[in-house]
């Protein structure tokens, strides 16, 4: 069965090494029920405005699956939470996810899967206070191609740690998650198949259709 291992909120914090100055990527597990609003969940503050947060991306995802994986590969284990995410899962390949596909949590409240993390310096610096190997963590983190996924609130409510996910609709489209990271990332001939998505996120959608308009010439 499919359920969340943790919810994790982070508030701003100072940190010299950080692009602005502070960071939120410091997640903490919450004990109990969660309320979940259509700009992320309640405790969780974004620091950087201008790249994070708004209802592309109101909640982050990250499964425990491709922790343990990252366990194996840095030698050191990796603890719900750490790579920043909001919701850590558990029996939920969530890079084969569709975009657009919805996910119910618990009894009431409803996500569907939006946008890709793009990994940054910010947590690369993070990686490396944690005591880990983040030698061109970027550049690794990407060429792996297991990003986790951005999710819109489609249906607010109260979420913790045990409860079930669900998936209650899936687009068909089959660009899932992982696809859209490497069309954004490593692979542009796959952006094309982005533009099959309803609702795809503006940034997505400029440069794909850029690159297909390219192609025309």
């Amino acid at each position: 069965m499919a359920h969340l291992r943790s919810v994790n909120v982070g508030r701003p914090r100072e940190a010299a090494w950080a692009v602005i100055g502070r960071t939120s990527i410091d997640k903490e597990a919450v004990v109990g029920p969660v309320e979940v609003g259509v700009l992320g969940l309640e405790g969780d503050q974004v620091s950087d405005t201008r790249h994070h947060g708004g209802v592309d991306q109101a909640v982050y995802a990250f499964a425990r699956e491709d922790l343990d994986h990252w366990t194996q590969v840095l030698g050191e284990p990796i603890r719900d939470g750490q790579f920043g995410e909001n919701l850590t899962t558990s029996g939920i390949d969530v890079n084969e996810a569709e975009v657009g596909e919805r996910w119910r949590i618990g009894a009431d409240v409803v996500l569907e899967v939006a946008s890709i993390r793009t990994p940054c310096n910010d947590f690369k610096m993070w990686m490396g206070r944690g005591g880990y190997d983040n030698t061109a963590w970027v550049k690794r983190f990407t060429l792996e191609g297991r990003p986790g996924p951005y999710l819109r609130v489609l249906v607010p409510g109260a979420i913790q740690a045990g409860d079930e996910i669900s998936v209650v609709h899936q687009p068909g489209h089959g660009v899932t998650v992982a696809m859209m990271f490497r069309a954004l990332h490593t692979e542009p001939t796959l952006l094309p198949r982005l533009l099959e998505v309803d609702g795809l996120v503006a940034e997505a959608r400029d440069k794909a259709s850029a690159y297909v308009a390219n192609l025309s010439l």
